[in-house]
């Protein structure tokens, strides 16, 4: 069964995400075994010092690579990524983990990810152009990968 890493810096506090988030753990126990990592966001006093934030995420950044297992496919969600639609997604999921059977998904701070990250995956990933909440960034890219698994395994949840 294949292993996915879900990294993501900030914590969820909203009974509804939280909700929907062990909805799609549920569904997604059928097709691979999950483990979630939730990291601390690093504090910025000034949010509007470029240095400051450039710093907060090079400390998240450093914490975020200590945490990514050895052989994992490594996938970056971040606005300047590729976007695909649901079966390109599925595809590229499957080929990613098909040597080790490992995938890491990572998402960061409200700041973003470190260049240092970015340059450390094998893909980049961009869900949307839209910009949404780290928090609810989570609930949708684990229905995107119950989609994505529904789709290899040939299933109609997706239509």
């Amino acid at each position: 069964m294949m292993r996915v890493t879900l990294i993501s810096v900030g914590t969820v506090k909203e009974s509804y995400l939280q909700q929907a988030l062990q909805e799609y753990r549920k569904r997604l126990s059928a097709f691979c075994r999950l483990q979630e990592i939730e990291l601390r966001e690093a504090r910025i006093a000034d949010e509007d010092d470029p240095e400051q934030v450039r710093r907060a995420l090079e400390v998240e950044g450093e914490q975020i690579l200590s945490r990514i297992p050895a052989g994992s496919y490594r996938i970056a969600l971040c606005v300047e990524g590729t976007q695909y639609d649901s079966p390109a997604l599925a595809a590229l999921l499957e080929r990613g983990a098909g040597h080790s059977g490992k995938l890491t998904l990572i998402i960061g701070s409200s700041h973003g990810l470190s260049d240092t990250v970015k340059a450390a995956c094998d893909c980049r990933l961009s869900v949307s152009k839209m910009t949404f909440p780290h928090q609810l960034m989570r609930v949708i890219l684990l229905e995107g990968l119950y989609r994505s698994f529904t789709i290899t395994a040939g299933k109609k949840y997706h239509k």
